[in-house]
This record gives C-alpha cells, sequence and structure tokens, in this order.
C-alpha cells in the first residue's frame, strides 16, 4: 500500500545559526515532508535521514503524473518497515542541499545572489543542528533516528548530541569515519567540478553550467557504490554494438556510467556536491569525543547496525567496529550483516530482508523507555 500525494513543507530558521566553522548562516529554509500522524505523547516519530544527493521527497508522488516516488518509498507507508499507519516519519533535505534547503544556490540575503562558494563550509553536525530546530517546531518529544550511508552518519550525530530526544538509532551501510580511500574518491569528484570550464569559481548560475565536472563526479561515485560482482553480473565486458576503435563509449558499463552522469547534472547542483562531500569527509566521531567507545557513553539510544556483505564504501569491519565500542560502552545494539552482491546501494535495494529486521527491531522497542 502507497502514500499517495504527498506535499513537501518548508520551515524557516529565524536569524543567526552558528555553524562549526565558527561562521553562521541567517534564515535558513527547510524542506521536509512528513507521513503519517503524530501521536499525542508526540513520541511515535522516526526522523528519515538521507544519503548524500538525496533530498527531503523519501515517499510517496507530488503528483498524479510523477513517474517516480520518493526515494525510500519501497520502506516508508502503511505496512512497510517504517509503517506509517504506527508512526509519525519526518524527511529533510539537508543543509547545503539544493531541493529546498538553504544550500550555495540560495539567494544570499546580504548581496540578493546566490551565495556560490561564499556559502560557508559545512559538517554533519551543523545539518543535525538544523534538523533539530526542525524537530522542535514540529514539537517532538522522543525521536526514532534511521539513515543508510551519509544518513547513518547524521543518526549517529543525532545519537550522541541529543541523548534524552533520540531513543532509537538505526545506522544503514554507514561508519563512523571515511577510509581515507573514501576521501579520496570524494577528492577526485571535487576536482573534476572545480577543473571544469564553466565553474568559474562557483559563479555559474546565470551561465554555463559545469556539467561535464559534475557528471564525471556521479561517475566516480557511482563505481563506489556497486560491487565488483554486481557490475560483472549486469555489464560484464558486453559491448554496446561492436569496438568503434576510437575513444567513446564501448562497453555497456561505460555507458551505464555515461547516462547516470547525464541524468545527475539535471538534479542536483555542483557546489551542493561539493559542500556535502566536504561534510562527509570532515565526519569523524571518534575523534571528535576521544574515542569511538567516548562517543557512544553519552548516547541513550538503543541501535541497530545494518551493514552489507559487498559493501567495500562502507565496510562490513567499520560496521563491526561500532557494534564493539556500544559493547564496551554498555549500549543496547543489535546487529546484522546482509548477504548481498549489491554493494553499498544495496541499502537502496534490499527492501525484503531490511523490512523484517527494523519492524522486528521497533516491534521490540516499542513501549520501552
Amino acid at each position: 500500500m502507497d502514500l499517495g500525494i504527498v506535499k513537501t513543507e518548508y520551515f524557516k530558521i529565524e536569524g543567526e545559526l552558528p555553524l562549526e566553522c565558527g561562521k553562521s548562516i541567517k534564515d535558513i529554509q527547510v524542506a521536509y515532508e512528513t507521513y503519517g500522524t503524530l501521536n499525542e505523547n508526540k513520541d511515535n516519530a522516526i526522523l528519515v535521514l538521507h544519503a548524500l544527493t538525496a533530498d527531503a521527497h523519501a515517499a510517496g508522488k507530488h503528483s498524479e503524473d510523477d513517474r517516480k516516488s520518493g526515494w525510500w518509498d519501497n520502506m516508508i507507508g502503511p505496512d512497510k518497515a517504517f509503517d506509517t499507519n504506527k508512526y509519525f516519519v519526518i524527511s529533510s533535505n539537508v543543509l547545503g542541499g539544493c531541493k529546498g534547503t538553504t544550500g550555495p544556490s540560495s539567494i544570499n540575503p546580504n548581496t540578493n545572489k546566490p551565495y556560490a562558494l561564499d556559502f560557508p563550509i559545512i559538517t554533519i553536525t551543523d545539518m543535525v543542528e538544523v534538523q533539530k530546530k526542525l524537530i522542535d517546531f514540529l514539537g517532538i518529544k522522543k525521536l526514532t533516528v534511521v539513515g543508510g550511508s551519509m544518513g547513518g552518519m547524521q543518526a549517529l550525530e543525532w545519537s550522541v548530541n541529543y541523548p534524552d530526544i533520540v531513543n532509537r538509532a538505526i545506522v544503514i551501510a554507514s561508519t563512523s569515519r571515511l577510509s581515507a580511500q573514501a576521501i579520496a574518491f570524494n577528492a577526485v569528484g571535487r576536482n573534476a567540478i572545480i577543473s571544469d570550464e564553466n565553474f568559474n569559481d562557483g559563479n555559474y548560475y546565470d551561465k554555463e553550467h559545469p556539467t561535464q565536472g559534475l557528471g564525471i563526479a556521479r561517475m566516480v561515485g557511482h563505481i563506489t557504490y556497486l560491487s565488483e560482482e554486481a557490475m560483472h553480473n549486469k555489464f560484464g565486458r558486453d559491448f554496446k554494438n561492436k569496438p568503434s576503435f576510437d575513444f567513446g563509449v564501448d562497453f555497456q558499463v561505460e555507458s551505464y556510467l555515461d547516462y547516470q552522469g547525464r541524468i545527475f547534472v539535471d538534479r542536483f547542483d555542483a557546489n551542493s556536491y561539493l559542500y556535502i562531500t566536504k561534510a562527509v569527509d570532515y565526519f569523524d566521531l571518534p575523534k571528535k569525543h576521544g574515542s569511538l567507545k567516548e562517543a557512544f557513553q553519552k548516547t541513550k539510544a538503543r541501535f541497530l547496525i545494518i551493514c552489507f556483505s559487498s559493501d567495500w564504501l562502507f565496510t562490513p569491519k567499520q560496521s563491526k567496529e561500532m557494534v564493539s565500542a556500544l559493547i564496551q560502552a554498555e549500549v543496547p545494539v543489535s546487529f546484522v550483516e546482509i548477504q548481498s552482491t549489491l554493494g553499498h546501494d544495496a541499502f537502496l535495494i534490499e527492501v525484503e530482508n531490511q523490512t523484517k529486521i527494523i519492524k522486528g527491531f521497533l516491534r521490540g522497542q516499542d513501549g520501552k523507555a
């Protein structure tokens, strides 16, 4: 059963919001959607936190003509993993994004022009502070936080920073800090954008956009979302037609990456990609708190950690490190490693297994303090 037609709403944070970098942003707008009904005690809320390039539109459709539902529609709705018959589900676009929440493409009130690179550097902590303002506005008293990939980082930050609000945290295909390899892939993507002849120091909004650089960044990123086995099973060494004996697109895998790059530039802002990937790079929970154990000693949440066997971007080893630290900190934690050939993208695709696991976790914890 689906949610049907949903609406994106907007909330404004009046005044200045201080950021971790020492600067601030004024009058932030937050795009968000809600699904289900908040109960009388205001304690049945689930905050869904999105990955790198997603947005507030997590479920349902915006109109009858929509060809595509929200990015996690297969997990949110009546009788789904996040059952809107029971829970009030919230999804918001992150700070620095380009889908309704203030970011580098937004108008700077001081100049009446897009911020571009005048937008201050942001962190995962800053994203969570903006979300906290939204949660306070909605009057929510207790909260379950859930996210995959970058969303899992936000869930971790929420659980440590707001222990009196967060009673459950579900962290999927995520990590407490990026590996050097993952940072390197992000750096290549950012350099592709900055090196584009149309980048113009980020001031491209009234000109040609750096579509080639952003497309390449997406291609590089997309490689990290798939496993070698998934790529082999999907494409192998198949040609599109036959060898062209030039430097055009010959192989099916090349064609796929080219397509992913081309469709991405129509929906995402290059500057947002720079800022959000940098925020992900900076995220380092153990360094910030002294150790992962010390970080988790601050939380009061019950945890569910899910990882996928073929995820080489955020590996099962990284999830097990979090589980070990939670156990050392005497924090209740459930852990599942799902066997999958789909790589990092499995958290968006492996619906059936995740639904059973998440439903069981939520059902087991409902009614507990």
